[in-house]
């Protein structure tokens, strides 16, 4: 197997990591072991030896920027695309599993562009909240940047990054389609800030109005659902090591250091997914 992954971030780096053997990647500015997204040569020649294609990059200004300029490469290949839970839009709540209609929320450009990589035989990973080490409640009250929203009867779902990745892989034996890679358990966010700080022995943050959120945030408090993962589960054979936030944010909290978080505030380490 011979890995290329468009946008390798937080979660795309993961899976490089864990896949193993020969992986070829490309960053925005081409940083140190990486290729330049824009060096059409170097990418196309590095693409040309891949067995297998993941994309972790977002649409931009309304279009899928990898299969705007690569499309042509890709053929031949196994292939993975990132996606985003988003793509179901606002259900009130309720739960949402692969067949649901896409493309009526938000994300309408992450809809066109999940469902033109469904259209080319790719397997289209639909994510809901990432976290994990260096990005994740526990960073948050850490760094002092936590908080809980006046938002009643909001829940959200979530996953621990390893087990994306480990979700993206046996993706690797699976047939063609969509699968969302979510936990067990979607939550209220609220829940999981204050499990967070008692992790920390700390008390949980204030609350604040929803109106104080940049619009991107107020944004995902817009859209309430409950994402269903029993396909993943049935087709790929996906076994959660964290089944819900409690397990997973024990885990952070088990190989977090308060020392190196005091006031530097959580990001997410890389430029995609």
């Amino acid at each position: 197997m011979r890995l290329f992954v468009f946008g390798i971030g937080y979660t795309a780096g993961r899976v490089a990591a864990m896949a193993g053997g020969a992986v070829a990647s490309t960053t925005r500015d081409g940083r140190e072991g990486t290729l330049r997204f824009e060096d059409e040569a170097a990418v196309r020649g590095a693409l040309a030896g891949a067995t297998h294609v993941l994309s972790s990059v977002p649409p931009q200004d309304g279009r899928d920027p990898v299969l705007a300029r690569y499309r042509d490469g890709l053929g031949g290949k196994w292939l993975g695309y990132l996606s985003s839970t988003g793509v179901y839009g606002d259900v009130g709540g309720a739960w949402v599993d692969e067949s649901a209609p896409i493309g009526a929320g938000r994300r309408s450009a992450r809809a066109v562009a999940d469902a033109a990589w469904l259209a080319l035989g790719a397997r289209v990973f639909r994510l809901p909240g990432i976290y994990g080490p260096g990005r994740s409640a526990i960073d948050r009250v850490l760094s002092g940047t936590a908080h809980r929203v006046h938002a009643s009867g909001q829940v959200f779902s979530r996953c621990y990054v390893d087990d994306i990745a480990i979700g993206v892989l046996a993706g690797f034996q699976a047939p063609a389609g969509a699968y969302n890679l979510a936990d067990d358990l979607p939550a209220d966010q609220n829940e999981v800030v204050a499990h967070a700080a008692a992790l920390l022995g700390l008390p949980p943050p204030p609350f604040v109005p929803l109106s104080s959120l940049s619009a991107v945030a107020q944004g995902f408090y817009a859209e309430n659902r409950r994402v269903a993962n029993g396909k993943a589960k049935r087709v790929l054979g996906w076994r959660l090591r964290y089944s819900d936030y409690r397990l997973g944010l024990r885990a952070v909290s088990a190989i977090t250091s308060p020392v190196a978080h005091t006031n530097a505030p959580a990001t997410a380490s890389g430029d995609q997914r």
